[in-house]
């Protein structure tokens, strides 16, 4: 039924409504707004029943005696539908139900929540979780990548500028806290938020109001705060670079998430959610079970993220056909090939760089001190005289970048995503760094 249908009810609910006396008028508006309160949950269109009782109300209350829905409870309509844990938050495993628990407890309270895990686990879809079983499920969700917005920025963005703040300030604007007011603001990788950053968010946490770049007076905001970061923090506040007084404010009720690889039985589960998720009637896939004994002993690095990739190139690789183990094989084994540039980067550092002395087993002649021939009698293994090099360079920056891959790839004129995958060739983690 559409809404222009109710329009001559609304007419003669309002004739009929002309038609009361002041006392009568006051009656049948506390009249309704006792029905309203008895029932079991309160919906945008009934609270608005209940501050205009004589206007929308009346007609909100008929079209919902009628059947109709209307956008206004499109939210609500949209989290019955599905938007809740259970949909969200995919998998049998303990670690899951344990997840889904947690989730219930803490998504009714407003206290800040962190959630921790390593990179792809799903930290955003369990912060959107918490947002669907909240009271604040109506209300917006936002969400801002901290380690994304260059640190010039990240003020502007979070709280707002006013016209003429600063260079390129024309016209006011508000911040994502103002956007998520009422609603839930998530603060992805908050460990790589910069340290004057780190006090001023401490300070609106504190006094629940923000001050716009610019601005003089303060506006409150009530927003719940969800943030997540996949470094360790202990050790970040250790090293100083995080801020001990803001890491107890936002880990109120801290969630941590296992890796892929410790859930290895939600793999099934989650490739199904996928293939409904992302696969069309024309790129529809299905794996037989070889490939998904293949898929379940895999280490997945990149976690839930790295195995929605492979289900994704699955489907456009094998539309329609059913993938084997051999396919399977050679999706996980498919990289991206090392560009003119960073290959270029690489000889021109092999040419710089100092001559490495590889230890030489006893059995075999010392070089003369005076230099000779590079190659002798016998043949040399170049390929891993090489990757040893490699490996070398890559962990002393990342020793010297304390772990920062972003800044260990600018050490080697790499591309972050390049350097990842040269890390687990050579089985090396930032953390060890």
């Amino acid at each position: 039924m559409r809404l222009s249908h109710l329009i001559p009810l609304r007419k003669r609910l309002r004739r009929d409504e002309s038609a009361l006396s002041a006392d009568e008028h006051v009656a049948a508006a506390a009249e309704k707004r006792a029905e309203i309160r008895s029932l079991p949950a309160l919906t945008i269109s009934q609270r608005l029943s209940v501050k205009f009782p004589t206007q929308r109300g009346w007609l909100f209350d008929a079209a919902k005696r009628m059947g109709f829905k209307t956008a206004m409870t499109m939210m609500t309509d949209i989290k019955a539908d599905g938007m809740s844990a259970d949909s969200l938050i995919v998998g049998e495993s303990r670690g899951m139900d344990e997840l889904r628990r947690l989730v219930r407890h803490v998504a009714p309270t407003n206290a800040s929540v962190i959630v921790t895990g390593p990179s792809g686990a799903g930290k955003e879809v369990v912060a959107r979780a918490i947002h669907a079983e909240s009271v604040r499920a109506a209300k917006s969700y936002v969400a801002v990548n901290c380690g994304a917005i260059p640190r010039d920025l990240l003020e502007s963005e979070l709280f707002g500028h006013e016209k003429g703040s600063f260079t390129g300030a024309v016209t006011q604007r508000r911040g994502r806290f103002e956007d998520a007011h009422g609603g839930t603001l998530f603060l992805d990788e908050i460990g790589d938020m910069p340290a004057d950053m780190q006090v001023k968010l401490l300070r609106v946490l504190e006094e629940r109001s923000i001050q716009r770049v610019g601005g003089r007076g303060q506006i409150a905001v009530d927003t719940r705060i969800v943030s997540a970061t996949h470094r360790d923090l202990d050790q970040a506040i250790t090293d100083q670079r995080f801020r001990e007084d803001l890491f107890y404010r936002l880990s109120v009720f801290p969630i941590d998430l296992p890796p892929l690889s410790h859930r290895r039985e939600d793999v099934p589960l989650l490739v199904k959610h996928f293939l409904r998720t992302i696969a069309d009637k024309k790129r529809t896939v299905r794996f037989t079970q070889a490939a998904m004994d293949k898929l379940v002993a895999h280490d997945w690095p990149g976690n839930v993220r790295e195995l929605r990739n492979v289900v994704e190139r699955a489907t456009i690789l094998f539309p329609g056909d059913m993938v084997g183990a051999e396919q399977i094989d050679l999706i996980l084994h498919r990289r991206g090939r090392t560009t003119v540039a960073e290959r270029a980067a690489l000889w021109e550092a092999t040419e710089l760089a100092a001559p490495i002395i590889l230890p030489t087993p006893a059995n075999e002649p010392q070089p003369a001190a005076g230099g000779g021939p590079l190659l002798g009698d016998g043949p040399i293994d170049l390929k891993s005289m090489v990757a040893e090099f490699e490996r070398d360079f890559i962990g002393e920056a990342l020793r010297l970048s304390s772990g920062v891959v972003a800044d260990a790839a600018r050490m080697l004129t790499l591309q972050r995503t390049t350097l990842i995958e040269k890390m687990r060739k050579y089985e090396l983690s930032a953390k060890a760094a």
